[in-house]
């Protein structure tokens, strides 16, 4: 009789993503979907035609690994014109299949067993399964609340031999905390005195609120030498099913994060990076005005959902809107989130499967890159609560 050879998970504590979760669950009872981050409308016609366009003139066969260099080109004269550095296209920007991708790549590229990462909770859930296939530990470290800050005085305590990196996520998926001036400053003061590398996700970098500016690790020449910058065109473009990202970092980061990318996904689908480098380059306002096209539907969700039990702080970033549920229900998050897709049709994500050690808190996540009329629908439920 043949033997099988046992198979032991690499991943013991990951089950499906919350997202995965949620988003079938919201399809298995026909809820309106304020779970999962993606909208229900597309993206620009004319981004849309010139996918169409290079799809019928040829161009189906594989990009260069780093990709499309019109891609690259345009994204370094993006770069330099929002945050300041002159980077160079052809050795340190390269082009991923999602932000997910890079942000795999990254880590893979600093951590080595017994090494160290920092993240902050509630962390996006794809960090920490990156950092423990490439053999290191996860530290977790909170966010204040209510406005979801970092303490810089408990960043430098659990600074020690083994760590490796931190990972800054801003604007923050799932809270809608962003970064500050000071919040950079500290971490500038940190970084002379200590060694690490920085993954900073920065894959909403556009959709920031209330004339905030993006504090970007770009804008800082000292912390550009240890950076991999990690954004994402789904968020910026509304196609979020491309799965079409980019890091940058300085050339010696870069070469070998590519020693990576190539044998992950070596390239990624040429017709939408050649259309996205020409929309990138003629519609600099798309990504310029998004910032009042999303601060327009969180301030309509906040004002439809005002007149309920819930409370509310209006997110300073992402397409996500936090909802304390404290007035409501004695249930945890996760199976509120449950019963509210079933019974009440609403479908939302629970902020407490973003944590190691979650903390005694009732907050839903919802998101808001919905059509008008979908957001209308959403909010009605939670009013009737």
């Amino acid at each position: 009789m043949q033997s099988i050879p046992e198979l032991k998970t690499k991943l013991p504590g990951v089950g499906t993503t919350i997202f995965t979760v949620m988003s079938q669950l919201a399809l298995d009872h026909d809820a309106v979907n304020l779970s999962q981050g993606f909208p229900d409308f597309d993206g620009p016609a004319e981004l849309l035609d010139g996918v169409s366009h290079y799809l019928h003139h040829g161009r189906n066969q594989y990009a260069p690994m780093a990709g499309v260099p019109s891609l690259r080109e345009a994204l370094a004269k993006k770069v330099q014109s929002l945050y300041g550095p002159d980077v160079d296209p052809d050795t340190e920007i390269t082009i991923t299949s999602g932000a997910t991708e890079a942000l795999f790549c990254a880590l893979s590229v600093v951590v080595r067993p017994g090494d160290e990462v920092i993240v902050f909770d509630p962390a996006y859930d794809s960090y920490d399964p990156a950092v423990t296939l490439n053999g290191g530990r996860t530290i977790h470290l909170p966010l204040t609340a209510p406005d979801f800050r970092i303490d810089w005085n408990r960043v430098e305590a659990s600074l020690g031999a083994r760590t490796r990196a931190i990972v800054l996520n801003s604007p923050h998926n799932p809270t809608g905390s962003v970064l500050r001036g000071e919040d950079l400053q500290a971490l500038r003061a940190l970084a002379s005195r200590h060694e690490f590398f920085l993954i900073s996700d920065e894959v909403y970098e556009h959709i920031i609120f209330d004339g905030v500016a993006h504090e970007s690790l770009l804008r800082y020449e000292d912390l550009l030498p240890r950076s991999f910058v990690i954004s994402s065109f789904g968020k910026t473009y509304h196609t979020t099913g491309w799965k079409i990202g980019y890091c940058v970092a300085p050339k010696a980061l870069s070469e070998e994060f590519r020693r990576i990318h190539q044998f992950v996904t070596f390239c990624s689908n040429t017709p939408v990076q050649l259309a996205l480098a020409d929309f990138l380059s003629a519609h600099p306002e798309h990504y310029l005005t998004l910032p009042d096209f999303y601060q327009s539907k969180r301030d309509l969700f906040c004002r439809l959902v005002a007149p309920s039990r819930f409370r509310l702080k209006p997110s300073a970033g992402t397409y996500f809107q936090l909802l304390d549920y404290s007035e409501i229900s004695d249930l945890d998050d996760v199976s509120l989130a449950r019963e509210f897709t079933v019974r009440e049709k609403l479908a939302s994500i629970p902020v407490s499967v973003f944590y190691d050690d979650p903390p005694e808190q009732k907050l839903l996540r919802f998101c808001f890159c919905k059509d008008d009329a979908t957001l209308a629908r959403g909010a009605e439920i939670l009013c009737r609560l």
